[in-house]
């Protein structure tokens, strides 16, 4: 249990880290074609970022949840067809609805950026 909680805040650091650093390397691209027409609209390309950081933090969340569900599933049902081979089809069935998560997380952020 103890190595479990190492490794799960290992990749939820590595995680946060990873989004932390892809947001200082895109974010400036969105402020960098900024001309003297588009400085006054400099409020909307801020709501822009926020947009498009609250899509990414949708999807993402998603695909976290989703990776959390299909490691216990995946490994319960491991389990159990190892002792009763016929019930694979079944258990393939609860491995795709876990995977269902990341495609609410994927139309959650196209719903937000649909929004702009």
């Amino acid at each position: 249990m103890q190595t479990f909680r190492k490794r799960l805040g290992l990749s939820l650091f590595i995680t946060v880290l990873l989004l932390v650093l892809s947001a200082f390397i895109f974010t400036p691209s969105l402020f960098a074609a900024e001309t003297t027409a588009e400085a006054a609209q400099e409020s909307s390309t801020g709501d822009l970022m926020w947009v498009v950081i609250s899509a990414a933090i949708a999807f993402s969340f998603g695909a976290m949840a989703a990776g959390f569900a299909i490691s216990h599933v995946g490994a319960a049902a491991m389990g159990a067809m190892s002792e009763k081979p016929e019930i694979g089809s079944q258990a393939l069935i609860f491995i795709a609805l876990a995977e269902g998560l990341v495609v609410f997380g994927f139309i959650t952020a196209l719903m937000i950026l649909g929004k702009i």
